[in-house]
């Protein structure tokens, strides 16, 4: 990123015609330059005030603003901070950024760069961070609500108390080392190991989880599977109630997998239809159904769906994915000659018709139901992300060699190590290494 010294700009709300758009700066002449534009004195700071907005060169009149302005350190950002808050057209907002690029010690801000500015200035943790980045892509109720939870700090809260264990365990361990020639309290060695302990035991709950907190962020995976003409891509545009998959008589229509991201119930799913399962006829079909039963191994449900036409043959390769992470689904419910039967290899099925709509709602909130079982919030906050994953897996396999340590010498090191990995996470140690990764996936303005 550039140099901490510029004054940084960028437009915050989406590009395209608007009633309002929002320009940010940030930096140490976000003041000056909002003198520059409006040619009157700041006002109170956080006052929202109606100013014309004039080229700083020129003289040409841009717009009327409403702005505002936010002095360090009590912004988002932690310096000196303004707002432009102008009509949404895109002269509008091409005509003020353009003035600002003419005002020296001035440059438009790279993607997430108010946001390191605020990590940089103790405003947010990194864990925050990405609860701010997680919010602003929350498509769900479910999403936007873990990720006001982590960027309200109880996350990071979370891990910095388990790091702060650490630090007093370790205190102990270095206790023994620097005063071993002298009387310790009795017991310290058992001490140790109880800190140890209670700590391996808090990590290890956190992290079995069931990735619940992931499958929040990323969406839950389901995969509809079943032999060619049973209904999958029907059943796909049933749930979507769109047309998302192309729906032909002709038997492997469906040659790759086709997904949509849908909202049921308020928590987020990846829904994906597959390659119908039968004896391949050519190389593309063969690869198709690879691909299907390579979705169906990773997917976190699969729905598998069975001909009511055809029933009660069962087809062998669809009967074979059938397990408890599967919902078997009877389509063409209506061309059974009797009533539906309740349930297949133990499981219980869901008749439905895809043509007359028939048990669509008692399917959907099945689904909704078996996603709420899997994502639904607990009292304590969820684990989030992979990166968090692996640096509480690196904690706690350093706080097991701590515990089987031989040495108080060994034991101090391993829980030097576990803490560091924790610091990681919140970026209470050197991340340097993360924090790109972490702030290139905002948003420019954020």
């Amino acid at each position: 990123m550039g140099s901490a010294l510029d004054t940084i700009f960028a437009l915050s709300t989406g590009p395209g015609r608007g009633a309002i758009a929002v320009i940010r700066l940030s930096g140490r002449k976000a003041g000056e330059s909002l003198t520059l534009l409006s040619g009157r004195p700041l006002g109170a700071a956080r006052q929202a005030i109606v100013r014309a907005l004039r080229h700083p060169r020129t003289g040409e009149a841009l717009d009327q603003a409403l702005t505002l302005y936010f002095p360090a350190p009590s912004s988002f950002t932690g310096e000196d901070m303004a707002e432009l808050h102008i009509h949404g057209g895109r002269a509008v907002i091409a005509g003020v950024l353009e003035s600002l690029s003419e005002i020296e010690g001035l440059r438009p801000a790279e993607p997430g760069e108010f946001a390191r500015r605020a990590f940089d200035q103790g405003r947010l943790d990194l864990v925050a961070a990405e609860g701010l980045a997680d919010l602003v892509a929350a498509e769900t109720a479910a999403q936007r609500r873990q990720a006001l939870g982590q960027m309200g700090g109880a996350l990071g809260a979370l891990y910095e108390g388990w790091r702060a264990g650490i630090i007093e365990v370790m205190a102990l361990a270095e206790a023994g080392l620097d005063f071993s020639d002298q009387d310790l309290p009795a017991g310290l060695d058992q001490k140790i190991k109880q800190g140890v302990d209670r700590l391996i035991a808090a990590i290890a709950a956190h992290l079995d989880d069931g990735r619940r907190g992931e499958l929040v962020r990323d969406g839950l995976e389901i995969a509809i599977l079943g032999p060619p003409n049973a209904g999958k891509s029907s059943l796909l545009n049933a749930i979507a109630r769109r047309d998302v998959a192309i729906v032909a008589a002709t038997a492997g229509t469906t040659r790759d997998v086709v997904e949509i991201r849908l909202d049921l119930g308020g928590y987020p799913v990846l829904l994906a239809d597959t390659a119908g399962l039968r004896e391949a006829t050519d190389e593309i079909e063969a690869e198709g159904i690879k691909r299907a039963l390579a979705r169906a191994e990773r997917s976190d449900f699969k729905l598998i769906v069975l001909d009511g036409a055809t029933w009660p043959a069962l087809d062998p390769k669809a009967a074979a994915l059938i397990d408890s992470k599967a919902i078997v689904v009877l389509n063409k419910a209506d061309l059974l000659a009797g009533a539906a039967p309740p349930s297949v290899q133990g499981i219980i099925i869901e008749p439905v018709s895809c043509r007359t709509g028939h048990g669509m709602d008692g399917l959907i909130a099945r689904l909704a139901t078996e996603a709420a079982k899997l994502m639904a919030e607990a009292a304590s906050p969820a684990l989030t992300q992979v990166r968090h994953r692996r640096a509480l897996e690196e904690a706690r396999a350093a706080l097991q060699r701590a515990r089987g340590a031989t040495g108080v010498e060994l034991c101090a090191e391993d829980l030097h190590l576990a803490a560091r990995a924790l610091g990681r996470i919140t970026g209470r140690v050197d991340v340097e290494d993360v924090l790109d990764e972490v702030f290139r996936s905002f948003c420019i303005g954020k």
